[in-house]
């Protein structure tokens, strides 16, 4: 182990400081206003029942078009679920929806904010992948302590509310054990929980996961999903979360989206998971999801 030193464990905060300030989400440039072509009517439903709004939302990357014009609405509290296949746009539309992606046009509100400055501190975001070096000392507790704005001016210090705070996070995901491990020993499971509870510590009102379980064993996959849906839950959050597991949309997602560059369809699991409208999603022909009740997904309940 590295002897330690104050002026590396600084240099060290600094490191990782700019590390995660990818990991959250940052308003963009302001979209020009010519790029915003689409008018803006009247819905249905409450504008105050929105949390996400997304209107014609058009993104290409390396001269191919991943988004070609998404619509959608989220409504606050619903447990939000994204499926498509691979290079459908699904990672390209939360990164969209925090700013870390800009369109090419099309509209993103955050609770009926086009100003997503404001909007942003209300969200959580936990990316599908995040590469640490090895060499980071931070233990998990002071790598929490980032998120926290008390300890900005004090981190190498110990404070008990904060540190009841932080194991009482932790316990809600399962990973009280982790506090005191270094973060970069850990395994991809148990950083997405780490991850996850780092976005919860704001309190957001809104969480976005992509492909929360990357990284997490198969035997594990349906407890992870289990704790999201009770965070959920307890939280009155709204989640919206990227997902291949039609098992656990069908069990726990109150709305779905299957996305192929463009919304293909949307509704409750069941209207969703037939074969029509997987196939239209997936571009071929794939077994539609039944639903047991016994604790394992279906052999066909996993659509590439």
């Amino acid at each position: 182990m590295r002897p330690f030193s104050l002026r590396g464990a600084r240099r060290e905060k600094a490191e990782v400081r700019a590390t995660f300030h990818r990991l959250l989400p940052h308003p963009p440039s302001p979209i020009p206003h010519s790029l915003l072509s689409v008018s803006h009517t009247t819905c249905s439903h409450s504008a105050a029942d929105i949390a996400v709004s997304v209107r014609d939302l058009r993104v290409t990357l390396g001269g191919q078009a991943i988004l070609r014009g998404v619509n959608l609405h989220l409504h606050r509290g619903q447990l939000v679920a994204l499926i498509g296949p691979n290079g459908s746009g699904k990672t390209t539309l939360l990164r969209a929806m925090v700013g870390l992606q800009k369109p090419d046009s099309g509209d993103v509100r955050l609770f009926g904010e086009s100003n997503l400055k404001k909007a942003l501190p209300r969200v959580g975001y936990v990316p599908q992948r995040l590469a640490l070096d090895r060499s980071f000392i931070l233990s998990v507790r002071e790598f929490l302590a980032l998120r926290l704005r008390e300890t900005q001016h004090w981190f190498w210090h110990r404070h008990r509310d904060t540190d009841d705070r932080l194991r009482a996070a932790m316990a809600e995901l399962g990973a009280e054990s982790l506090l005191d491990r270094p973060i970069a020993a850990l395994s991809g499971g148990q950083l997405q929980r780490v991850l996850i509870v780092f976005a919860l510590l704001k309190q957001p009102d809104l969480l976005l996961l992509d492909e929360p379980t990357a990284g997490v064993d198969s035997p594990g996959e349906q407890d992870f999903y289990e704790t999201i849906a009770e965070v959920h839950r307890r939280h009155k959050l709204t989640v919206v979360l990227v997902s291949h597991d039609l098992s656990m949309v069908y069990r726990h997602a109150s709305w779905v989206y299957a996305l192929n560059g463009v919304v293909c369809c949307e509704g409750s699991p069941e209207h969703v998971m037939n074969a029509d409208s997987l196939k239209e999603a997936y571009g071929l022909n794939v077994t539609p999801y039944h639903h047991h009740n016994h604790s394992h997904g279906p052999g066909g309940g996993h659509a590439q």
